[in-house]
């Protein structure tokens, strides 16, 4: 793996949230699609969290000492905790892009055998900084597809009184 090639997969798929984001009225932004469901703004503020308190913060550690323990981390609980549905949504996509940016410099500067060196999870076993990056990027796509499934759903919602069901089998 090429740390080059996995920044500009992530570079891009940054772009591809502000993309999908581009215009969403704070009104969708904040508007959960079913119980249970994260609103787009709360997919936007996790995904800034996951930047710098989880893969950016993690893949750093095992890079400057793969045996310093990492600290614990709490997605589901930092919706509340953070307060997520009070932030502004345009600060927010800001604040991802910036943090995005600097991800991709920092990543496209690493070596290739700098992914290497491991971490021991104590669940999941070894994982390398290459697995890290990796897993980031799959990330990414998992959310890039819960945040395009979230805005479909709530598009009936924009779209009223049409009805979309000519795109749908």
């Amino acid at each position: 793996m090429d740390p080059k090639t996995m920044s500009r997969t992530l570079g891009r798929s940054g772009a591809a949230f502000a993309a999908l984001l581009d215009g969403v009225t704070d009104e969708i932004m904040r508007k959960r699609p079913a119980p249970g469901c994260w609103t787009p703004l709360e997919i936007l503020c996790h995904l800034v969290d996951e930047e710098r308190d989880d893969f950016g913060a993690r893949l750093k550690s095992v890079l400057d000492d793969p045996t310093a323990e990492w600290p614990p981390i709490d997605p589901e609980g930092w919706v509340a905790e953070r307060n997520y549905a009070e932030r502004q949504p345009g600060p927010v996509l800001g604040e991802f892009l910036v943090e995005r940016a600097a991800t991709v410099a920092w990543l496209g500067s690493l070596e290739a055998d700098s992914l290497d060196r491991s971490y021991h999870h104590p669940k999941l076993g070894d994982l390398s900084a290459g697995d890290l990056v990796a897993a980031w990027t799959a990330h990414d796509l998992l959310h890039l597809r819960q945040l395009a499934t979230t805005l479909l759903d709530l598009l009936g919602d924009q779209a009223a009184p049409y009805s979309t069901r000519y795109a749908m089998p």
